[in-house]
Parts: structure tokens; sequence; C-alpha cells
């Protein structure tokens, strides 16, 4: 997927920008507070509704005004899809796709497949479960169809089975009907996740090594229940226990990606450095295996690249872009620091832009920035 245009009205402090891309890399450039990583916001509310920084849509809305609106061109296997998005701060919202409403964020996240990579990112590591759940979910949610009405159903049935358990009395036949409906759906649910960690374990250590040798890394998928028992086995055993606290304890509602060095959590024992590296690699190794079960590319947007990553290792990040072959909005303070890991690489076709006080304007890379 590539996106040919982008045009974002009343998002923070950019109040009517429009841009065309360059298909594969663009380099955004500007003061704190200019706007570049509103921009980085923009294209993700265009692919799933709401901001990588807060799942708050009012905060977007430009001061002194009553919605945001931001509209796309994306490309994909030769035809074009027009999207849109507008939220208002009355909480009304409207997505469309080819000129007609979206029903669900998840229909609208099917046309732009995106990936993040800025600060947040370390939450993989040091972040709860949830997190690395969400991480996992990316990847089955598209190179796996029917993922996400299981995934819907499972959580309908977690639902149902906590409010029963939360009863001071409990219709133990009505408690399994929804077991019964959680078992099919939850061993389907461990199917789908366990089959794309086993395709991307196999790329995250080669991509690891390939960047920066961290002896002992091990990358590990837990189901959510005791590994040595069946779901039917654990929910029977838990029973008490669930009564008791009135909620479900077991499940692929915790299901879990384990990044662990020598046995130990990576994020406990890696250097701040060592895990941006990781990080890095744990979010270019998804799109590898997107790209090789789909025949599709995703978008990445990485914000403030210069400051996460020293000129050595972003040199080979650059390169595992590079060989992605997809569109990439990269955005940093200094113009020069941003340049310097393309220069060598004339061949890519790419733009760059500079933000200043909301307002976006390409430039010629080869001018000096006194000049713009």
């Amino acid at each position: 997927m590539t996106l040919k245009r982008l045009s974002i009205q009343n998002l923070r402090n950019l109040q009517a920008v429009d841009l065309e891309p360059s298909p594969r890399i663009n380099l955004l450039y500007g003061e704190n507070g200019s706007g570049k990583t509103s921009v980085l916001e923009a294209i993700h509310s265009l692919a799933l509704g709401r901001s990588f920084r807060s799942h708050k849509h009012k905060p977007l809305i430009r001061h002194g005004q009553e919605a945001f609106t931001v509209f796309g061109r994306v490309s994909s296997r030769g035809a074009d899809i027009p999207l849109g998005v507008h939220r208002q701060k009355d909480g009304q919202s409207s997505f469309k796709a080819n000129g007609i409403q979206v029903s669900s964020i998840a229909e609208l996240a099917s046309y732009l497949p995106v990936q993040v990579i800025n600060s947040d990112s370390f939450q993989l590591l040091e972040g709860s479960p949830k997190v690395r759940r969400q991480f996992i979910d990316w990847l089955v949610f598209h190179v796996e169809p029917q993922f996400f009405g299981v995934w819907k159903g499972a959580q309908r049935c977690l639902k149902h089975r906590n409010a029963l358990l939360r009863r001071d009395r409990i219709d133990r036949s009505e408690l399994a009907v929804w077991d019964r409906e959680l078992l099919t759906l939850s061993e389907a649910l461990h199917q789908y996740r366990s089959q794309s960690v086993a395709q991307f374990r196999a790329v995250f250590l080669e991509l690891l090594e390939s960047f920066v040798r961290i002896p002992g890394v091990e990358l590990n998928y837990f189901r959510g229940w005791d590994r040595e028992r069946s779901y039917e086995e654990v929910l029977k055993a838990n029973f008490e226990k669930d009564f008791q606290q009135g909620y479900t304890h077991s499940g692929c509602h915790r299901a879990d990606l384990r990044i662990t060095v020598n046995g130990q959590p990576a994020g406990e024992v890696l250097s701040r450095g060592q895990q941006k590296l990781v990080v890095c690699a744990l979010k270019v190794s998804q799109a590898y295996v997107f790209a090789n079960t789909t025949g599709n590319r995703c978008v990445y947007l990485v914000d403030d690249l210069p400051a996460e990553l020293d000129q050595h290792h972003r040199a080979r990040l650059v390169d595992w872009l590079e060989k992605l072959g997809g569109q990439v909005f990269i955005t940093g303070v200094e113009r020069e620091a941003l340049l310097a890991d393309w220069l060598d690489r004339p061949h890519l076709a790419r733009k760059v832009f500079h933000v200043e006080q909301g307002e976006l304007k390409a430039v010629d890379e080869t001018s000096s920035a006194a000049n713009e």
C-alpha cells in the first residue's frame, strides 16, 4: 500500500495541509512543536481513526475548531482507494472508503496498514502483556481474514462469562453454554497467533543478529493458559477462583509475547540502546512477514529517528527499510542529521518537507537550509 495524497484540516496545529508524498521515502524536519509529528498522527488517524499518541480524539482537534478531517488516496494493487476520517468534538465520527461509510475501525484498518516506531515503542519490552498482545494481533489481523471475527466472538464470550461469575448465584448450565463457545474460539485464536508467531520468530532472530549481537535473546509465545493442560481443564480447575474474584483468570485474553535474554525479561537487563535495537527489529520483522504473506507492504511512521538511534544503527535500520520496499515517513529536528542517512542512496525516490508553525513545504534537499 502507498499513500499517494494526504490532506489534513484542523488537526492539532495543522490548519490546512495538502501533500503528494513520495512512494518511498519522505523526510519531515522542523523544530519541536512545528507540526511534523502531527503529520504522522494524521496518517495514523486515516488508518485507524485515532492517533498513536492517544485513544482520545478531542486533543487532536485544532484549538477553536469543532472537528478535524483527514483525507487520503491509497494505491493498492493498481487501484486508487480514497479514504476519509472526520471526527467531531461532540463524539460524532465518519469513516469512509471509496466514498462508502465504513462500518468499523477494523474495516478501515485493512486499507492502510501502518507501523509506528517512536519512543513509546519501548512499551513492547517494558509495558503490560496487553501491549505485546496487540502487537501480535496486528500481524494476525492483517494476514488471517477470519481472525477478527473469532477475536470479537471470544471477547463477547468473556464478557458474558464474567457477568455470570459476578452473580451471587450461578446457573452452571448457562455458564456451560458460554464455556463451550469460549473453548472453541480460544483454540482458534491460539492457532492463528501461534502460526504467525512461528513465522515471525525466525525473521526476528535473523534480523536482530544482523543488527546487533545480543547473546541469549529468545522470543516465546504464551497462549494465556497452562501449556500442559487443555483450556477446558484449566477453566474447570479455576472455577472457584474465577467465581470468588468475578472474572476469568486464564485464556486468550492473557496471551503474551515473552522476550527474554538468558531467561530474564529483556526490558530489565538490556541497556536503553540495546532496547531500541530490539524494538526496531520487532517492528521491521512484522513488516517482512506481512509482505511475504500477503504481497502487500505497510507504511512506516518513524518519529524523530536521529534522537532514537545513533548514526551506525540508524544506517542499519535504513538498510532494513530500504529492503522492505514500502513507503516511509520519518521526522527529525535537524535537517542534516535526517538527510545524512539517505545521501548515499540516490536511487531511492524521496521527498523532503520542511514543517514550520503548522505549515508544510516541499524543499530541494540539495539546497541549503538558509535559502529556504
